[in-house]
């Protein structure tokens, strides 16, 4: 059974640096790429997968989260030409990967030759039997299904760790714009967002509505159906529509859940970063500087 850490299908139920033209891009601080007004959260992709920028977020001290630097995505292996002529304009430069072996394999990304970003990923598998409501799956309730939702996220600091080390620090080197990504963009890609966003300094409620927007943005109705012919199957077949809405849903309390190891750590939000992710007090400064304007 797969179906967890929203970024189904399967979860769906996850090189040389590339530095900045014109010396050391750690040495640099790291300069917007040019974006027509208004600026579109949601990118203008044909076969895009809730690929959106995290820029205009406001931060606590008034200012806001530079645009075109930082996105979040789901799978995007239905880019088409166009799509990845539109990400070469826009100057992407990493794709950090969160997707398993399989995922990548069932859902391949084909960037063109010339124009490809360097890609980050990891080959693992992804086990969710630890993640997943007890019992026969015929029989999950929602809220069942809610609560295993509830547990995986903190579980996801832990199992994602690395991956998300990577992301901080291919930041902090001013590779970017930088892109992140699952196969939904919404558990694994949706706690790498909250977690960038807070180290950005941004509030709290913000980081909540961000992570909420996937039910606006994601067809979770199209993802459950499956690719048709020669795709994954749908991965929550079987299971009660409810308890499979409930999977597919971003829900407060999945990040709140998550957000809460932050804030119980000794030195609360600060204190984690210090700790799990390797950022010093003045690692955050420097990434505040760098995509904060």
């Amino acid at each position: 059974m797969h179906a967890l850490f929203g970024t189904l299908p399967v979860l769906a139920i996850a090189a040389v640096a590339m530095a900045l033209p014109g010396g050391s891009a750690i040495a640099r601080d790291v300069m917007p790429v040019a974006v027509s007004a208004p600026h579109e959260r949601l990118l203008p992709l044909q076969g895009g997968r809730n690929f959106r920028d995290l820029g205009g977020y406001r931060t606590t001290d008034g200012r806001q989260v530079k645009w075109g630097l930082l996105f979040r995505s789901g799978s995007m292996h239905g880019l088409t030409d166009s799509d990845y002529a539109y990400l070469h304009r826009r100057g992407i430069q990493v794709v950090c990967d969160f997707r398993d072996v399989r995922e990548r394999r069932e859902e391949a990304v084909r960037w063109p030759q010339g124009s490809a970003p360097r890609v980050l990923s990891e080959d693992y598998q992804l086990d969710l039997a630890s993640f997943m409501p007890t019992g026969n799956p015929k029989g999950w309730t929602a809220e069942q299904a809610r609560q295993a939702m509830r547990n995986s996220y903190p579980q996801m600091l832990v199992t994602f760790k690395s991956q998300y080390r990577r992301m901080f620090a291919e930041l902090l080197a001013g590779n970017a714009p930088l892109a992140f990504n699952c196969s939904a963009g919404k558990d694994r890609t949706g706690v790498a967002a909250a977690l960038l966003l807070t180290a950005l300094a941004v509030p709290r409620a913000t980081v909540i509505d961000d992570y909420l927007l996937t039910n606006r943005y994601l067809d979770a109705e199209k993802l459950m159906s499956g690719n048709g012919k020669g795709g994954p199957a749908n991965p929550l077949a079987g299971i009660p529509p409810a308890a499979a809405q409930a999977m597919m849903a971003a829900d407060r309390s999945y990040i709140e859940a998550a957000l809460k190891v932050l804030d119980s750590h000794k030195g609360g939000p600060d204190g984690w970063f210090r700790d799990e992710m390797g950022l010093s007090t003045i690692d955050l400064a420097k990434l505040r500087r760098m995509y904060v304007a």
